[in-house]
């Protein structure tokens, strides 16, 4: 890992080119879809273009899911931005995260015995993932501990 030293907070890691991709392509749908909408033969009415404009901003809605992925360290905790959901730990909850050569991102390892995906650092950008791993896991150490159960 590249320095293991812990980020002052609040910190945020995203990934660049999911993000740019994703809202790339949303912007591309949308203006792909209004465009066919407004050139469609006339044979077409009000109501087909508007479904082809719908389908547009409902496939760029889902893009979006994609490129708000995040990770989110402060004072009180891990937030965690995933495609789908949002999950918020406080640093006790948090006991490490992980990432197995192959692995898309890493997982963070939770007090409940359960593991979590972290879509907001992925592996395909290899230096700033080693980075922000590293950065996370100095937090990890510095913050997180779960704590005993008796």
């Amino acid at each position: 890992m590249p320095d293991g030293k812990a980020p002052p907070l609040p910190v945020t890691w995203r990934p660049r080119r999911a993000r740019v991709i994703a809202y790339g392509l949303a912007g591309v749908m949308v203006a792909g879809s209004v465009l066919l909408a407004v050139i469609m033969p006339e044979q077409f009415k009000l109501p087909d273009r508007l479904a082809l404009v719908v389908f547009g901003v409902l496939v760029a809605a889902i893009l979006h899911l994609l490129g708000r992925l995040r990770v989110h360290a402060d004072d009180r905790g891990l937030t965690v931005v995933n495609a789908l959901r949002v999950h918020r730990f406080e640093w006790a909850e948090v006991l490490d995260v992980t990432m197995v050569e192959g692995d898309p991102w890493p997982k963070l390892d939770l007090a409940n015995g359960l593991t979590l995906g972290v879509m907001g650092i992925q592996s395909t950008e290899r230096e700033r993932s080693r980075q922000a791993l590293s950065e996370l896991s100095a937090l990890i150490r510095e913050r997180g501990e779960a704590p005993d159960r008796a």
